[in-house]
């Protein structure tokens, strides 16, 4: 809890109510985005908090989305995140946060992500207002949140990417001011990261998502390759769903390859916390191809030794760059 309060200290904010609201979504972060969450470690202090702000935004949403109570049905699921959505938007309109705001899918708080005496709410409205973000990326997330509950599947690679631009894009574009752009061509290359970070994890959760009833690869792919989603579903990874898999991963390659250049055009107290999510999330794509393919029945992961070789390095690098800041 000390790092904590550093990162809050050290960030100015003061107000008990503020720093439980970021202490919930810091929490959100150490739990539920550990590659996410270490590349944070890698900022100083003072962004920290804001990084864990917009995470538990995004990460709540994809709560009542994906992982509360099952016997809720899609439609009341939709119900709950208009009705948390509008609170957020009407907060973020009239700078009051109302009751309610943190509480649980069931309205007793109890048993749900970011439930507490603030929730995360108030810290994302403070980072909103702190580095003037844009409403429309927010509003955007939302959508593509709700598009989870009725959209199954994406006939096209542009269709796939309307989702991604509100799932994915608008959150690099939200964190690019925190990171400090020392030229305002990084906005393109924040856009191509943010979708390259979101096909990687289409593709590790493949089998997961399609469990719950959704695909993430364009029908005109599996089209290409003769693949169904029968055949995905009985968890054979064979000639077809081999060669769909190899085809998707190396168009999120591509996107790596695009992002990459931009990370230079961060501050250097930024960069590094991004070439650890760079390669990390990269990581992901060698991971499937290390498993032969083989996530239609498991998730495969980036390991711990991995993930500290990476960012070991990396943290001696940025602490370095905290003491002898360079623009170059």
């Amino acid at each position: 809890m000390s790092g904590l309060r550093s990162e809050l200290d050290a960030a100015g904010i003061t107000d008990p109510r503020l720093r439980s609201s970021y202490r919930a979504a810091r929490e959100l972060n150490a739990v539920h985005g550990r590659t996410y969450y270490l590349a944070t470690l890698l900022l100083p202090r003072w962004k920290r908090p804001h990084v864990h702000a917009l995470y538990g935004f995004a990460r709540y949403a994809d709560e009542i989305v994906d992982d509360l109570d099952s016997t809720l049905t899609d439609e009341a699921k939709a119900q709950w995140l208009r009705q948390w959505g509008n609170r957020f938007l009407t907060a973020l309109a009239t700078g009051s946060v109302g009751v309610g705001v943190g509480v649980g899918v069931d309205g007793s708080g109890a048993g749900s992500v970011g439930a507490g005496d603030a929730g995360v709410l108030p810290a994302v409205l403070h980072t909103i207002r702190r580095f003037d973000l844009p409403v429309a990326y927010f509003e955007a997330f939302l959508t593509s949140m709700a598009m989870d509950l009725t959209v199954t599947g994406y006939a096209t690679w542009d269709d796939l990417m309307v989702y991604v631009h509100g799932s994915a894009v608008v959150i690099g574009l939200q964190m690019l001011p925190i990171l400090e752009p020392v030229d305002a061509s990084a906005e393109a290359y924040a856009r191509d990261l943010g979708a390259a970070f979101q096909l990687a994890n289409f593709l590790r959760d493949v089998g997961e998502d399609l469990r719950r009833g959704r695909v993430y690869l364009p029908q005109t792919s599996l089209d290409l390759f003769g693949v169904t989603r029968e055949r995905l579903a009985t968890g054979v990874v064979d000639g077809p769903v081999r060669r769909l898999l190899t085809h998707e991963i190396a168009r999120a390659r591509e996107l790596f390859r695009s992002a990459r250049p931009g990370i230079r055009l961060l501050h250097p107290t930024s960069r590094d916390c991004l070439w650890t999510a760079f390669h990390l999330y990269g990581d992901i794509l060698d991971e499937i191809e290390r498993a032969d393919y083989q996530i239609l029945d498991r998730r495969v992961s980036v390991g711990l030794g991995r993930r500290l070789t990476v960012a070991t390095p990396a943290l001696i690098r940025a602490t370095r760059s905290r003491r002898h800041p360079s623009t170059s």
